[in-house]
C-alpha cells in the first residue's frame, strides 16, 4: 500500500484487491473515454421516447452522460464494481400467495445508494492521495453499464441487465471517475447467444422483439416506480401483483440459476412479499415509519397505494374490497381512480 501511495499510482491488480477488501464482489477498470456506439445508441434510445417520463434521462444530463469529461474534466479512468444482493428466497415467478404483493428483489433491505456509496468511499481512502474522483452509485448521468462491461464485470444481455458468467445479475453497480491512470480491462463477449426466456416472459412486452433494448413505456418498474400518475389502463393487468418494481426478467434468466448469494448485512430482506391487505392500510407516516432509508420511499406515498390497488384488482380476491372502498373514498384522486377499477375488475 505505502509505496503505490508514495508515488500516486496503482495497478489494476491492486485497485480490484482493495474492492474486494471493501466488499465488492466484482471490480475492474474501464478507460473514461466516449464510448461512440453506446453513445449513439443511448441518444437514439431517447429520441424515440423510449424514456418516458423520465426526464432526468431526457434533459441535458442525456449529453453529460456521452462523455465521463463531462462529469469529471480530469477523468481518466473508471473504477467500476459490482455488489450481490441475491437472497435464497423465492423468485417472483414462484410467488404463489395472491394476498402477497411482490416487491423487487433490490428494495428488500437498505437502500444501496448508502451502502454502495459507504463501501466506494473506503475504496478511495485507500487509492493514493492526491487525485480528482467523483463516485457515482446510479444517480450520476453516467453510462455505468457500458463502462462496467468495458471494465469486465459482464456484458450487457437481452434484458438490458449486465450479466457475470459467474455470479449472474443480481449485483448493484458503483464507480469511481477519477484521474488517477491505471490500465484497462477488456469486455467480455456476449453469452445470451439464442436464448430468449426474458424477452418470452416479460408480462407487458417491455423487451424488444431482438432483445437488448427497453421500452420504459411499458416496463413494470417504470409504472410502479418511475411514473407519477395514472397507469395506462391496458398495461394494469399486466403489473400482476408487482407494487415496486419487477424481478421477472432476471428471475427467468438462465444465468442466475446457480448465482450466488449475499453476505452483505444490509441486504437481509425486511419487506420481502408483503400482505397486500397491510399495505393498503398504512398511513403516510406509517409508509415512511417503515420504509425508511429503503429505495421504496421513491415510489411516494401516493404512488405506492395507487400500485397496491392495482395488485388488489390483480388479485381475483373478494376480500380485497373493503380496503379498496377504502381507496376508493380517499382524498387522493389518482389512488382513488385506480382503486375503482380495481374494484371492476374484481366483479368482473
Amino acid at each position: 500500500m505505502a509505496s503505490f501511495c508514495q508515488y500516486g499510482k496503482v495497478t489494476a491488480a491492486e485497485v480490484k484487491r482493495l474492492a474486494r477488501e471493501c466488499g465488492f464482489e466484482l471490480a475492474g477498470i474501464a478507460s473514461a473515454e466516449p464510448l461512440a456506439e453506446d453513445n449513439r445508441r443511448y441518444l437514439d434510445w431517447v429520441d424515440r421516447g423510449m424514456a418516458g417520463a423520465m426526464g432526468y434521462l431526457t434533459d441535458r444530463r442525456a449529453t453529460i452522460r456521452t462523455d465521463p469529461k463531462l462529469l469529471l474534466a480530469t477523468a481518466r479512468t473508471i473504477i467500476c464494481v459490482g455488489k450481490l444482493y441475491n437472497g435464497p428466497q423465492a423468485r417472483s415467478t414462484a410467488l404463489s400467495d395472491p394476498e402477497a404483493g411482490w416487491i423487487s428483489r433490490y428494495a428488500w433491505g437498505e437502500d444501496y445508494h448508502d451502502v454502495l456509496g459507504r463501501g466506494l468511499e473506503l475504496l478511495v481512502g485507500r487509492l493514493p492521495a492526491g487525485h480528482d474522483y467523483k463516485i457515482c452509485v446510479d444517480t450520476a448521468p453516467l453510462l455505468e453499464r457500458s463502462y462496467a462491461r468495458e471494465a469486465g464485470l459482464g456484458w450487457i444481455g437481452k434484458n438490458t441487465c449486465l450479466i457475470n458468467q459467474e455470479m449472474g445479475s443480481w449485483f448493484f453497480l458503483g464507480e469511481v471517475v477519477t484521474s488517477l491512470e491505471i490500465e484497462p480491462d477488456s469486455p467480455p463477449p456476449d453469452r445470451c447467444g439464442t436464448c430468449t426466456r426474458c424477452i418470452d416472459a416479460c408480462p407487458t412486452q417491455a423487451i424488444a422483439a431482438g432483445g437488448y433494448e427497453i421500452d420504459a413505456r411499458r416496463c413494470i418498474p417504470y409504472f410502479t416506480i418511475e411514473l407519477r400518475g395514472s397507469i395506462p389502463e391496458a398495461m394494469r393487468a399486466g403489473i400482476g401483483q408487482h407494487v415496486f418494481g419487477c424481478d421477472i426478467c432476471q428471475d427467468v434468466c438462465p444465468w442466475n440459476s446457480d448465482a450466488p448469494e449475499a453476505t452483505e448485512p444490509s441486504f437481509e430482506p425486511r419487506h420481502f412479499a408483503p400482505p397486500l391487505e397491510k399495505l393498503a392500510g398504512l398511513s403516510e407516516q406509517e409508509f415512511r415509519d417503515v420504509y425508511a432509508h429503503s429505495p421504496i420511499q421513491r415510489a411516494k406515498y401516493a404512488g405506492f397505494l395507487r400500485n397496491v390497488a392495482i395488485a388488489m384488482g390483480n388479485s381475483g380476491l373478494t376480500k380485497f374490497r373493503e380496503p379498496l372502498e377504502k381507496l376508493a373514498q380517499g382524498p387522493d384522486e389518482m389512488v382513488a381512480e385506480h382503486a375503482r377499477w380495481a374494484l371492476e375488475n374484481l366483479a368482473r
